[in-house]
């Protein structure tokens, strides 16, 4: 059937529109599709058109991104799709959802030179931050009333402006309440552009559609620039150092990257307090939570080398190294964010952590030197190595 990929993707597309445009409604009126009795529900249309808020600029972001990637590409005549956009709402699993997975595109023609993949590789991240950029300014120089807020959540209006202060105190309120952790370029957003008497705290950002698709583009700008593999930021590096240094650098990154996620899992203190309220019952049950993370690990490490036991190893010795660090007193309240669980998960098993090899193998020029590390930049201003954190009363 002719146009049989382009109606998929059309489709894909707007489905994705409905499922961002719905988690925007369910984010800026706290109400849900059809999970909960009124007065929880969505109401169509009024409450479906305040999603728009979030999907449209959220999807240019993504749109740009793709689009970066799409026409670079053509530029130097390889074969490409338009963007496949992933519709995912999750409002059966979690009150916050953002509706969609992402978009990407295949390139199915061959890339010949460094050039050519650090061109395709860093069009896309720096087509998306620059709209990443326009809408964090639109949205902190145009926030809403001060009163806002209470008409998402109305039981905060007996606090009046002391409310981020006084429901932080209450466990009803705050319990699995989700908090955004700061990067560089949204606290400089936070502390220089916006009115300091309008800014919500950032356990409400999400209810604030144009900050909170702000927020997402620089997240996951910062994930595709992470210089690992096949990622963007795997192919500028690639670009910038070559196949011999790149091939010892992102392993190494890709295992501090795992050392860092499950940080502070499994402690010493853990082992000291099995059976005491709030931690492993037993020992049987820390063990058994300690056996699945060596093998998360494992499966993640599998393909750094051919040689098996070398996944075993670096396994192994993560966990060793997180108990050792974890019995330095000044280490011992630190924690990692098992949240990149699923990314690393992707990177290990799927996405793999070495760079094909190209068949013109030639330095960057001094030009594309400066924009690659100038990426680099752009990555360390979006990076934050505590993206959402949800807070638990009943947490040890």
């Amino acid at each position: 059937m002719k146009y049989k990929t382009e109606i998929i993707q059309a489709v894909l597309f707007i489905v994705t529109l409905i499922t961002t445009t719905l988690a925007g409604a369910e984010a800026m009126t706290a109400k849900a599709f059809f999970f909960f009795p009124e007065p929880y529900l969505l109401h169509f249309p009024e409450d479906f058109w305040q999603g728009f808020q979030f999907s449209i600029p959220f999807l240019a972001f993504l749109t740009c991104h793709e689009f970066g990637h799409y026409f670079t590409a053509r530029y130097y005549n390889i074969k490409t799709s338009l963007p496949y956009y992933i519709p995912m709402w999750l409002s059966v699993l979690t009150d916050i959802g953002i509706g969609t997975l992402g978009a990407v595109i295949r390139i199915t023609g061959k890339t010949r030179s460094r050039k050519q993949y650090f061109d395709i590789g860093i069009a896309g991240p720096l087509a998306g931050f620059v709209v990443a950029l326009a809408v964090l300014y639109y949205g902190f120089t145009h926030l809403p009333p001060f009163e806002y807020i209470f008409t998402v959540h109305p039981d905060y209006q007996k606090f009046g402006r002391e409310y981020p202060t006084e429901i932080m105190k209450i466990p009803k309120f705050m319990n699995g309440q989700l908090v955004l952790g700061d990067n560089l370029l949204f606290k400089f957003f936070k502390n220089y552009v916006a009115d300091p008497k309008l800014l919500p705290p950032n356990f409400e950002i999400m209810h604030y559609p144009l900050i909170w698709a702000g927020y997402l583009a620089l997240f996951f700008t910062a994930l595709n620039l992470f210089p690992i593999g096949q990622l963007d930021g795997g192919h500028i590096l690639y670009g910038l150092i070559g196949k011999k240094k790149f091939n010892i650098i992102s392993p190494i990154i890709f295992v501090a990257f795992a050392f860092f996620a499950g940080y502070g899992m499994f402690t010493i203190a853990d082992i000291k307090n099995i059976g005491v309220t709030g931690y492993y019952k037993s020992e049987s049950d820390f063990f058994t939570w300690l056996l699945g993370y060596v093998l998360f690990l494992r499966i993640c490490f599998s393909r750094i080398s051919e040689n098996q036991l070398t996944s075993w190893v670096l396994s192994l010795s993560v966990v060793v190294g997180q108990f050792i660090l974890s019995y330095i007193p000044a280490l011992a309240s630190i924690q990692g964010f098992s949240g990149f669980f699923p990314f690393l998960f992707l990177l290990g098993r799927f996405l793999g952590i070495y760079h094909p090899e190209v068949e013109i193998d030639e330095p960057l020029d001094f030009k594309r030197q400066l924009l690659g590390w100038v990426s680099l930049a752009i990555f360390i201003l979006c990076f934050t190595p505590y993206p959402f954190m949800q807070i638990d009363f009943s947490a040890k």
